[in-house]
């Protein structure tokens, strides 16, 4: 789909729908202490915060505002104890009973510790469009918090959310590193707490996964309602950020701050990865400490934009469709290519050695098909196993 490049940062002045904000977070202190300090001193704000029981198949609502008093607290039943059911069956019609109110022109939607923002947030834009339920909200921001002190192993290390306590159903797999990744890269503006300059490489790290045109803010005295509600978020720039196509590259030289080690490696080029070798080599290419983004395709399959998504020692491959149908955010054609950037950080002075870039690159070169290979046009992949199927579906195009 095309995506804008012009995002609005600002409601027009004739705007008098509720402002609505949506927080997210791995940490569910960060999530209480952001809520907190919004709603004091803020009369007109009111605060809605989810938890999913999954164990009950129920979902806990809290709503309060700046009087000290619980608007709501309420556990209520949700046919599947998810995320998507506890927006349709509960965030929808919520919201629209608090924007009704009367009391409240701002409301800040705290998910879920360890929901991510975009599926959330795609849908609330659906119904916040002229004729939605939710019509009389829209947008403002959508912000992510952030510890800069833990980031660096919140986001690199193979923890999961499920042994922190904070997945949102019994079988929660996902990485804690891959829905960090995901809180940040989404949001229009990154709320750090910790010290950024003695943290310099957990701040590094967010500026490196941040999309191009977001905010970034140390501390929670530096979060302010009036902020958050005075900007519009932008959905299909959000989408965009996103979206494998979006990834931000490397950081400017100059960004970089004393004591930061991170670093960020893009692996670009207009050649296809060769199945077989990628098969390979793809745990040296797509794991271990390092957060890894991108799309690419492969020889055997020329039409099928591929999509790459890794963090916290797991790697996800899929398809996104086709290159016929993928568009620059000014809306022009896209090339089909392989480009992927990897996040990480060299290890501190005295741990042992990281050679993590080393190998990346060198698994890259060897898994990119080569002009000889590519010179009788793909001839040569014909009859051969497609080894990626199990991950990229069964092969519908021809060589």
């Amino acid at each position: 789909m095309p995506f804008s490049s012009h995002p609005s940062p600002h409601p027009a002045p004739d705007d008098t729908r509720v402002a609505l904000s949506v927080l997210a977070t791995i940490d569910p202190v960060l999530r209480d202490s952001a809520v907190f300090g919004l709603v004091v001193g803020a009369p007109r704000v009111v605060a809605l915060r989810h938890d999913i029981r999954a164990a009950e198949g129920a979902l806990r609502r809290v709503a309060v505002d700046a009087s000290g008093v619980v608007v709501e607290d309420e556990v209520v039943p949700l046919e599947h104890a998810c995320l998507s059911c506890a927006v349709r069956e509960d965030a929808v019609p919520t919201l629209r009973r608090l924007a009704e109110d009367g009391r409240w022109d701002h409301v800040v939607l705290a998910l879920p510790v360890a929901a991510e923002s975009l599926p959330v947030v795609r849908a609330l834009a659906a119904q916040t469009a002229p004729g939605g339920e939710l019509e009389r909200l829209r947008l403002a921001t959508v912000l992510a918090v952030a510890d800069v002190d833990t980031l660096e192993h919140d986001l690199l290390d193979d923890d999961l959310v499920a042994e922190r306590g904070v997945g949102l159903t019994d079988d929660d797999q996902r990485a804690v590193g891959e829905v960090l990744a995901a809180q940040l890269e989404h949001a229009d503006l990154v709320v750090t707490t910790g010290d950024p300059v003695a943290a310099a490489t957990g701040a590094g790290l967010v500026d490196r996964l941040r999309g191009v045109g977001t905010r970034r803010v140390d501390g929670l005295h530096a979060l302010a309602a009036a902020d958050l509600a005075g900007r519009t978020h932008d959905p299909v720039a959000g989408e965009r950020r996103a979206h494998p196509l979006g990834v931000r590259g490397p950081l400017p030289r100059h960004a970089r701050r004393a004591g930061d080690r991170s670093w960020t490696v893009e692996l670009r080029s207009a050649r296809p990865f060769d199945s077989e070798r990628l098969l390979r080599r793809i745990e040296d290419l797509g794991t271990g400490r390092v957060r890894s983004r991108g799309v690419f395709h492969v020889a055997n399959r020329p039409d099928s934009l591929c999509a790459w998504d890794g963090a916290g020692g797991q790697l996800c491959i899929g398809t996104l469709g086709t290159w016929d149908d993928a568009t620059t955010a000014e809306g022009r054609p896209v090339e089909p290519h392989t480009r992927v950037v990897v996040v990480g950080a060299t290890p501190p002075d005295g741990e042992p050695g990281d050679d993590v870039r080393e190998r990346v690159l060198d698994a890259f070169r060897d898994v990119l098909a080569t002009p000889d290979e590519l010179a009788d046009g793909g001839l040569r992949w014909l009859g051969r196993t497609d080894v990626l199927a199990p991950w990229l579906g069964a092969r519908t195009d021809a060589v």
